[in-house]
């Protein structure tokens, strides 16, 4: 009995635990549940939903947009669709211009400085992010993308004021302190000192490096090799053929030719490379200089330079008999031909050095503390820079070496005296010339139809050389105040951002100039400017400088009695 009892007893208590445990454990179990419940749903849900949804917007979207694509192509779109896609095209200026990388931001008036720059434009930082120091150090701490490279400079490089007694060995090891490569050194008579281009091979950042640099005893200053571009707009494929050259009417070059043609007056072209062998070249190439230490060929901007300025076979340049320092600064055997602060350099410093009395430069580039100072010791020694305004259009700040106050910055017009579209505009135009489809020599004895602000600053350069040879003694201010003076007005009347004093005009300006010991022609004295024209309309003198401009190709080599100076 007792142990029936206990027996009870026992199977109680044990029925008892495992009621309790099979209770715990049927709560165990759902809390388990529910927990996994709660981790599962996004792993069954999420993949479920993903594939399901990405496949219906591809679906939904992309046979959309190529089906209405189609019938775009068919026929007549949606007006949507259309106003879309014009928006997306771009609107060329030309339909046939292939136009240069704008290196530089554009802006309207209102957002530069003081300089002309950009203030959008933080490039404080100097290591070709396009941003300030600040804020690029902010970013690389907090992501790791690529920043975009400076397109004003060449990446890596910088150039230098260095002690000019350093040997090149001492340079060298200069270089090797601060973990860099001097690239090259030299000592320039130009502007007093030595410069040497030195790279970085490590890949730090460029604006620590230079500020490091700069610190050295034996370093003066420090800046970035700045890029400087060709300013032609015209593809570069040749043609072959004679067409009229209607610049010459327009800046009365034949009339002009009938007192001057540039004769025993120097020019110096810094540009690419020069076909010295073209026929309409021939005889003219004085000099040649090679900034570059290059082995290339000629180049079609170059060529097309020098032909502006001297052509005289088919063609004919405003100083068919100047002649020529061709210096190459420009390297590249296609269109893309550029060059740098160290390159410029070297080619003003030869140019001072070697006779020029006219300096072309039909690039464009940033303002650059070296170049400045080069062009101002450059123009100290009397000679005369002329320089393209830049292809950058209406919202471009102003581009050096145009921009700078000793340089005559030329702008583009057309054969309907219209400003050409991409040509920059500013108070810094001194005066327009033709630059609109230009017919000019091509390397390998071929010819070229182009377009640029470069080819009206080398024909403004030829129009000086024929001031020059009148009066050898004209000094470069007195010069441009004659361009500015006998300019024919065009735009709004009197000075302007687009064409500056006007559109050149050879013959004045060459009638304005007396010859050496001659007496002052009576024409030379005033302006054709639109304010001035009622006053002194009854002069004869300007009378013949009002005729009408020769336009066909039979009547270029003409020149009315009118037109004679009556000294001649």
């Amino acid at each position: 009995m007792t142990r029936k009892s206990e027996s009870g007893v026992r199977a109680g208590v044990c029925a008892s635990s495992v009621a309790a445990a099979l209770l715990l454990a049927a709560c165990l179990g759902v809390e388990v549940a529910q927990a996994q419940a709660i981790m599962r749903t996004p792993t069954i849900s999420v993949p479920s939903r993903m594939p399901t949804i990405s496949p219906g917007i591809a679906a939904r979207v992309s046979p959309g947009v190529a089906a209405r694509a189609v019938a775009v192509g068919r026929g007549p779109g949606p007006i949507v669709t259309t106003r879309i896609s014009a928006r997306m095209g771009p609107t060329p200026v030309l339909p046939y211009a292939r136009y240069s990388p704008n290196l530089y931001p554009a802006c309207t008036a209102p957002d530069r400085d003081a300089a002309g720059e950009c203030l959008a434009q933080q490039n404080a930082g100097g290591d070709g992010s396009g941003k300030s120091g600040k804020k690029t150090a902010g970013k690389r701490r907090g992501n790791n993308a690529p920043v975009a490279a400076d397109l004003r400079t060449f990446a890596d490089e910088f150039v230098a004021e260095i002690d000019g007694g350093l040997s090149s060995t001492e340079a060298d090891e200069l270089a090797r302190r601060h973990g860099l490569t001097r690239v090259s050194s030299e000592n320039f008579p130009l502007i007093g000192a030595t410069f040497g281009l030195f790279r970085i091979t490590d890949g730090r950042p460029s604006a620590r490096v230079r500020r490091e640099f700069a610190a050295d005893g034996s370093v003066r200053s420090v800046q970035p090799n700045f890029r400087y571009l060709l300013q032609d707009q015209k593809s570069s494929v040749p043609t072959e053929g004679d067409p009229a050259q209607y610049a010459l009417a327009k800046l009365r070059l034949p009339q002009a030719h009938t007192l001057a043609h540039g004769a025993n007056v120097t020019v110096a072209v810094i540009d690419s490379g020069i076909d010295a062998r073209h026929p309409e070249l021939a005889n003219s190439i004085a000099d040649n200089f090679d900034a570059l230490g290059s082995a290339e060929g000629p180049h079609i901007h170059g060529t097309g330079i020098a032909g502006a300025i001297v052509a005289h076979a088919k063609l004919m340049g405003s100083a068919p008999e100047a002649r020529i320092i061709a210096i190459r600064a420009f390297g590249g055997t296609t269109g893309g031909a550029e060059s740098s602060s160290y390159i410029i350099l070297r080619s003003l410093n030869y140019a001072a050095e070697h006779g020029a009395q006219i300096v072309n430069m039909s690039f464009a580039g940033p303002k650059d503390a070296v170049i400045e100072r080069a062009i101002a010791a450059t123009a100290a020694r009397g000679l005369v820079l002329i320089a393209a305004a830049g292809n950058a259009g209406a919202k471009s700040p102003p581009l050096y070496p145009a921009a700078n106050p000793n340089v005559i910055a030329v702008s583009a017009t057309d054969q309907q005296d219209r400003l050409f579209t991409a040509s920059n505009r500013g108070n810094y135009i001194a005066v327009a010339a033709p630059g609109v489809d230009i017919f000019l020599p091509a390397p390998d004895g071929k010819y070229q139809m182009t377009s640029g602000t470069s080819f009206s600053a080398a024909y403004v350069s030829g129009v000086a050389a024929l001031l020059l040879e009148r009066n050898s003694a004209l000094k470069p201010e007195a010069l441009r105040t004659t361009l500015a003076k006998t300019a024919r007005d065009l735009g709004s009347p009197g000075r302007d951002d687009l064409f500056g004093d006007g559109e050149a005009d050879a013959f004045a300006a060459v009638m304005a100039v007396p010859a050496a010991g001659a007496t002052p022609v009576a024409a030379a004295s005033g302006t054709t400017k639109r304010e001035d024209i009622e006053k002194r309309r009854d002069e004869p003198a300007i009378r013949a400088l009002e005729q009408p401009s020769l336009s066909s190709t039979e009547d270029k080599a003409t020149v009315s009695q009118a037109d004679r100076p009556a000294t001649r």
